[in-house]
């Protein structure tokens, strides 16, 4: 209901915000959600709110059914995208926090993301006022502090190691279908690369820093994804695997992947 999208490759159909789609049923379930690749919603299968959702409708709310009045839900649905961005800083502030290279910035990170656990405590009204661009620069700064951290090591033994991709600067890089299979990318700087499509077959991304990573449709048979940083789940469910694919224990290796 909340958001909308437009018909491509990942969607159908068009859809405006606030407007149901099409496949929602009665009960509120999705009617096609066993095929939604094949019925052309690949979009519904990599999409990842972090939990905004239950925190808007059961906490900013108070578990008020936005079904039975118009002008609540229209708030509801403007409130959803600031809290989404919320929880996906919490879930990146959570992922830093777990490495211990960068425990000299832990003090940091746990007052950041206290710091945004308290907003998304705001009301509805507050959220919607929020300068996010400049919360989400601060914090993209604090973790590229940490993303250094992380990578420090991989970059100080590629000086003596072969490849010319090793601690790569990437960042924001058009590597759109390019043929990067086999490439030696650990510790490379991935943030906002553009690698759909790219084949990135036999790949070795450990330790890469994967933040905001464009990698729908990406090729990724083989790759070694083992520690690299930020990737998130929603990346990975974008991507094409298999079963040679070496995948982060805290994620899952999607469903769509080639065994």
């Amino acid at each position: 209901m909340a958001l909308p999208f437009a018909a491509s490759a990942d969607f159908a159909f068009d859809k405006r915000a606030g407007e149901p789609c099409r496949n929602l049923q009665s009960d509120f379930r999705c009617g096609i959600h066993s095929r939604l690749r094949q019925g052309g919603f690949a979009g519904c299968t990599v999409y990842d709110c972090f939990g905004a959702g239950q925190q808007v409708s059961q906490v900013t709310f108070g578990g008020e059914d936005w079904r039975q009045d118009s002008e609540r839900a229209s708030r509801m649905f403007e409130v959803f995208p600031v809290m989404r961005q919320l929880h996906e800083l919490l879930w990146l502030l959570g992922e830093a926090l777990t490495r211990t290279t960068a425990e000299p910035l832990h003090r940091e990170l746990d007052m950041a993301l206290q710091q945004v656990e308290e907003l998304t405590q705001s009301s509805a009204a507050d959220l919607v006022e929020l300068d996010l661009d400049s919360r989400r620069r601060d914090i993209g700064a604090l973790l590229r502090r940490t993303s250094a951290l992380v990578r420090a090591e991989v970059l100080a033994a590629g000086k003596e190691l072969h490849g010319d991709l090793i601690g790569a600067d990437l960042n924001g890089a058009d590597l759109i279908g390019a043929d990067l299979n086999g490439a030696d990318l650990r510790g490379a700087d991935l943030r906002g690369a553009y690698l759909i499509a790219a084949d990135l077959r036999g790949a070795d991304l450990r330790m890469a820093d994967l933040l905001g990573a464009d990698l729908r449709d990406a090729e990724l048979g083989g790759a070694d994804l083992i520690g690299c940083i930020f990737l998130t789940q929603t990346q990975l469910n974008a991507a094409r695997g298999d079963g040679g694919t070496s995948v982060p224990p805290t994620l899952t290796r999607p469903d769509h992947w080639s065994p």
